[in-house]
């Protein structure tokens, strides 16, 4: 009897080794399956669509332009710009009087962000005034930060006038 309940203890222990290694391998089978199965009906990455930046255009610049810079309430200049051609006057008593100061050719912008253009000056109109300048060219800039901008030198003195438009 003794013989008979180790065998059946043994046959007993076996039965449980065999099952739990047969669960074993069905788990590992089913697990690979899950894996493969994942694995292939994975998405593919979804685009995001592609935003389009609006294309800057060219300031227009044409219009008048007033000195920010003037240091006086009554006196600035102004400089007005059209499809070709770009006037600087000396403006004093708030705006009753003008003097000439310059008058030659305008470039304007063909792309955007600042711009720079060297403008041909009317030599015959200039002479006609006072106050003109004396060049036969003069450089002009325009950002947005100073507006149109260019050098006025009088009495020795060297000043950059810069505007904003009206």
């Amino acid at each position: 009897m003794y013989r008979k309940t180790i065998a059946t203890a043994v046959a007993g222990l076996l039965i449980l080794g065999l099952g739990a290694c047969g669960n074993a391998s069905d788990a590992k089978t089913a697990d690979a399956g899950s894996t493969s199965q994942s694995q292939t009906t994975k998405k593919p990455a979804e685009k995001k669509p592609v935003e389009k930046k609006p294309v800057e255009q060219p300031a227009d610049l044409t219009g008048t332009w007033k000195q920010t810079n003037s240091g006086s309430t009554d006196s600035w200049m102004e400089a007005e710009i059209t499809a070709d051609t770009i006037t600087v006057q000396w403006v004093s008593d708030n705006g009753d009087t003008k003097s000439l100061y310059w008058k030659g050719s305008y470039n304007a912008p063909d792309k955007a962000g600042d711009w720079k253009w060297t403008s041909q000056g009317d030599t015959a109109a200039m002479q006609a005034s006072l106050l003109s300048s004396q060049d036969v060219t003069k450089d002009f800039t325009y950002t947005k930060a100073d507006g149109v901008s260019w050098e006025t030198t009088a009495m020795g003195t060297t000043t950059v006038v810069k505007t904003a438009k009206q």
